[in-house]
């Protein structure tokens, strides 16, 4: 394929904006409607666990975005993807910013002992599979014909 093909991939938003998005809501239903996810253990538990998930999210996030980079293809979703990065981290998932971004997401509301946040990450989650995922895969069956399919039977979409 060309890299001056100006097709792109057409999610009904940018992922950034659907994380940002369920945060803000959850956290202002924890303000409306509050959820309590507390016991004496609770507080320490969750900022170690959050922590982590965070650290871990940012880091599979990194690597992603790295791969991406080193393949010389950008990686916001609204501009044409010039390479199929198979290695790497991307040998491990086919979506491993979704992944960073989706335990980024779940370390955050841990970390705040936000249920509503964490509740959030199931449609969040519908959301970026059919409405993301599934129109991205559409759009680089088109642009890389077999060897997307045959990374595809290979690689699990998430993890």
């Amino acid at each position: 394929m060309l890299s001056s093909d100006t097709a792109v991939a057409s999610g009904i938003r940018r992922p950034p904006f659907l994380y940002v998005a369920c945060l803000a809501l959850g956290f202002a239903l924890d303000r409306l409607l509050p959820l309590p996810l507390s016991s004496p253990q609770a507080g320490l538990i969750c900022s170690i666990g959050g922590g982590a998930l965070i650290l871990t999210g940012v880091a599979i996030m990194a690597a992603g975005a790295r791969n991406f980079s080193r393949a010389g293809t950008p990686v916001p979703s609204n501009q044409p993807v010039r390479a199929l990065v198979t290695s790497g981290i991307h040998g491990w998932s086919r979506n491993p910013i979704y992944v960073g971004m989706l335990l980024l997401y779940a370390g955050i509301g841990t970390a705040a002992r936000s249920l509503w946040v964490l509740i959030f990450a199931l449609p969040l989650i519908a959301i970026l599979r059919y409405g993301v995922i599934a129109r991205e895969e559409t759009y680089l069956e088109r642009r890389f014909g077999d060897a997307y399919r045959d990374y595809k039977a290979r690689v699990r979409r998430w993890c």
